[in-house]
């Protein structure tokens, strides 16, 4: 597992992923731009974080709330956020790695629209354990993603997982720590896991992050609340996705702030001197 993250991001600690929160997609109840429009800011934001030399994108229909729930996510969400991934991912080099995430826990979607669009990953809720999130009881999945993933010939596509996942309720396996979960994605053939605060742009919990890395051997991955102000804390990960972090504010539903993401990759570049790849 790290010699395919290795691969991908071309280092095995310390990468760098920056989220592209895509603005609210037809048929949202935010929705107020024509689909032209959204391409053209996602682009945007991918040539400033590729400008910015960042390792990876991540591309999330965040700003499409409320969230529906798996296979409630409609077509039109689906087919959007493919034509979306495919132009982000024609717009830069080919050696940046893109993935997608559909909001809410719609991750046989996110397979597909990597599959047509030429994507490298995707970020997964729920792949083990069940749990109350806010779009209501979100059950594990692993078993029939990667079955998926098998039938539509996708295996080169990684699967990172979250667990305990942020924005839920976790009382139905408080008598299993985020360890002992950890150990049960690794089973279930996650490709990588994804540890985050309890919710958008909270600080993980770093003694939470030790755990989860001495209890697998494949990658870990930091989910939310990584800034420029604590990323040394943090990049003894494989990896930090961060999305909160490089807008205006300090806010996930702000603009991309460029000199936020050039601040933040000039502070991991000399940080990273002292880390081996």
């Amino acid at each position: 597992m790290m010699n395919a993250f290795h691969r991908i991001f071309g280092r095995s600690r310390s990468s760098v992923i920056g989220m592209i929160h895509v603005c609210a997609l037809p048929g949202s109840p935010r929705s107020t731009r024509s689909i032209e429009d959204i391409i053209h800011e996602a682009c945007s934001e991918a040539q400033i974080y590729n400008s910015a030399k960042v390792d990876g994108i991540l591309l999330e229909n965040m700003h499409d709330i409320p969230y529906m729930h798996t296979d409630d996510v409609d077509h039109e969400i689906t087919a959007c956020m493919a034509r979306v991934s495919s132009e982000v991912r024609r717009c830069i080099p080919p050696n940046i790695p893109v993935g997608v995430q559909i909001l809410a826990g719609a991750n046989r979607q996110a397979l597909a629209i990597s599959m047509a669009a030429g994507l490298q990953f995707i970020r997964a809720e729920g792949f083990v354990y069940a749990h109350v999130a806010d779009e209501g009881l979100m059950n594990a999945c692993a078993g029939q993603l990667l079955r998926y993933r098998k039938q539509i010939n996708a295996e080169h596509i990684q699967v990172f997982t979250d667990i305990k996942k942020k924005h839920s309720a976790h009382s139905i396996t408080s008598d299993v720590d985020i360890a002992a979960t950890a150990k049960a994605a690794e089973f279930f053939l996650s490709d990588g896991i994804i540890v985050t605060g309890a919710s958008t742009g909270a600080v993980a919990d770093v003694q939470e992050l030790n755990a989860v890395q001495s209890s697998v051997r494949i990658p870990v991955l930091v989910g939310s609340g990584v800034t420029a102000d604590n990323v040394e804390h943090y990049l003894h990960a494989n990896g930090v996705i961060v999305g909160s972090g490089f807008k205006k504010g300090g806010h996930w539903a702000n603009t991309l702030d460029k000199d936020r993401v050039v601040h933040f990759m000039d502070k991991v570049n000399t940080l990273r001197e002292k880390l081996p790849l």
